[in-house]
């Protein structure tokens, strides 16, 4: 099983829930319609790794998102995430009205930070910023989230159970693109002025 790194411990997730369609204006800047109810699909264990790809099969575009550990079904730690998304795979799946599992939950799609516990984090001041090449592309907080963290927290567990170390993906602000090899990603969590985590990847 692959982990994630909570403080000094290694936590293997049983999987990854994940949020499409969370912020208005990333729903916009890919010609979506606004979903009715909560989009979600999984990702596998499999699909956790700490090294940014550029390509799998075909290229892959970058997604950065807020993340939460799940434990005793409430949110625990927190951390940033890269939802790397077989694009033009997910749109040929979406015209057809299909599942988009293969454009997401492939291997080592859910690159993951380090993941620090929520004690003292006000929820509602989390921000996320993502820079490749010291050039800002994303920048998304949680107050802007249409669903916020506690309600994606509800509506998973309303159909299916959260192990321990299970991980929320809460989707991602608009600024999305693709992965070329050699860039290099500057990922930054803030609450308020103050930086939690920031975490630097080479794109392979």
């Amino acid at each position: 099983m692959r982990t994630i790194r909570l403080g000094e411990e290694l936590i293997a997730p049983s999987k990854i829930v994940c949020v499409g369609r969370n912020y208005l204006e990333h729903i916009q800047e890919l010609n979506n319609a606004i979903p009715e109810q909560m989009v979600l699909f999984n990702k596998t264990n499999a699909s956790l790794s700490e090294r940014l790809t550029s390509f799998h099969q075909e290229p892959l575009h970058y997604e950065a998102e807020i993340c939460f550990v799940v434990k005793q079904n409430q949110l625990y730690a927190v951390g940033i995430g890269l939802d790397l998304t077989k694009r033009e795979m997910q749109s040929k799946l979406k015209n057809q009205g299909l599942p988009w599992e293969r454009a997401k939950s492939f291997e080592s799609s859910a690159v993951m930070s380090r993941f620090i516990p929520l004690d003292g984090i006000d929820i509602k001041q989390l921000q996320i910023e993502l820079y490749i090449n010291c050039v800002r592309v994303q920048c998304g907080t949680v107050p802007q989230m249409i669903y916020s963290p506690e309600t994606i927290l509800d509506e998973v567990s309303s159909y299916t159970p959260l192990e321990d170390g299970d991980v929320l993906m809460t989707g991602t602000p608009k600024g999305v693109g693709e992965v070329h090899q050699g860039d290099i990603f500057l990922g930054r969590l803030k609450c308020g002025d103050k930086t939690l985590i920031e975490i630097e990847w080479v794109a392979e």
